[in-house]
């Protein structure tokens, strides 16, 4: 039984392993707030590629993220979208911040240190389980931001997890033609056409791009590829029209992805390129910050019905139980949230 005046955290202890670990709860220091978790989200495919020991050891663990120090080697914490409550300041931190809910891009912990400057005070129309999913949104609007999707173009995602099902989403509040998406199980399949999705299709069913000209007379002109499988990349290219793009959002870790480049893609002058949420776009960065876009996330946020994305909460003690949903039975599970007592 573990002390409820102890601090609890998750650590990936080696492939496939996990544990929990308490210690003291830290005081503030003088420019500090101590927050209180009360939630945070698990990143199937960052998290997963980490529990599966898929993960580059080599690499920093965020480069942009002061909460996640160190590299990618075991043991390790992680986790980038906890939700608490401020229950302690520091002598030179206004008063106000107390009992403020607040996201936090943080480790699985129960209790944690952070300058206010780190924190995102959670709108009040917003609730602790929605709140949890604003890093998943800000990546799905990065991708947007990067795809650039246009006036009546055939667009299609490959991959509906979190991630992939959020960015359908946004794109169905898009001018496009055409959304189709790729997914092997059928539970996300039906929420990715309740999102908005034309037709969502399993894409073990068809060769591509037949099962994309079969809805379309055409191939795609935008493709993202966000199902953290390196094969689906091809199948991305395949589908992808002239002067198309392919945006891989997917993180693929030490997996290698073999491509077929061979032929009609030089001739096509398909690009393909990779996204991710820690930058902005330097084409952007003029009209575009940090700031903004997650101004941005929280009103879509609060614009889309997240929700029902939440398929489980379990109890940070039982975690192990939850990667192992994630890795074993993906057909059940899309967004597993972490809870604390």
């Amino acid at each position: 039984m573990r002390s409820s005046s102890d601090a609890h955290g998750l650590v990936f202890t080696g492939p496939k392993s996990v544990a929990v670990e308490s210690n003291s709860i830290p005081e503030p220091g003088s420019t500090d707030v101590l927050v209180r978790t009360r939630t945070s989200a698990i990143s199937a495919g960052t998290e997963g590629l980490i529990f599966r020991g898929d993960a580059p050891t080599n690499l920093a663990a965020d480069d942009e993220l002061e909460a996640l120090e160190g590299d990618l080697s075991f043991p390790l914490r992680y986790g980038y979208a906890a939700v608490g409550e401020v229950v302690a300041v520091g002598d030179d931190v206004a008063e106000k911040w107390l009992d403020r809910t607040v996201f936090a891009y943080n480790a699985h912990e129960s209790h944690f240190l952070a300058e206010p400057s780190d924190l995102f005070p959670v709108p009040d129309r917003i609730s602790p389980r929605e709140a949890a999913l604003f890093a998943n949104l800000e990546t799905a609007i990065t991708l947007l931001l990067d795809g650039e999707p246009r006036l009546g173009e055939h667009v299609a995602v490959f991959g509906q997890g979190t991630v992939g099902l959020l960015t359908t989403a946004l794109l169905a509040h898009a001018p496009l033609e055409t959304l189709l998406t790729f997914e092997p199980h059928a539970k996300r399949r039906r929420h990715s056409e309740r999102l908005g999705a034309d037709q969502s299709f399993d894409p073990t069913d068809r060769e591509f791009p037949d099962i994309v000209r079969a809805v379309t007379d055409a191939r795609t002109d935008l493709t993202y590829e966000l199902s953290g499988n390196p094969a689906a990349l091809n199948d991305a290219i395949a589908s992808t029209g002239f002067d198309g793009r392919v945006l891989v959002g997917s993180w693929y870790g030490t997996k290698p992805a073999s491509l077929d480049l061979g032929g009609r893609f030089h001739r096509d002058r398909i690009d393909i390129r990779s996204s991710q949420v820690s930058t902005i776009d330097p084409r952007l960065s003029g009209r575009w910050s940090r700031e903004r876009r997650h101004d941005l996330t929280w009103q879509w946020l609060e614009r889309l019905e997240v929700t029902p994305l939440v398929t489980h909460e379990i109890p940070l003690e039982d975690a192990a139980t939850a990667y192992e949903l994630l890795e074993e039975r993906p057909d059940e599970a899309i967004q597993i949230l972490l809870t604390y007592d």
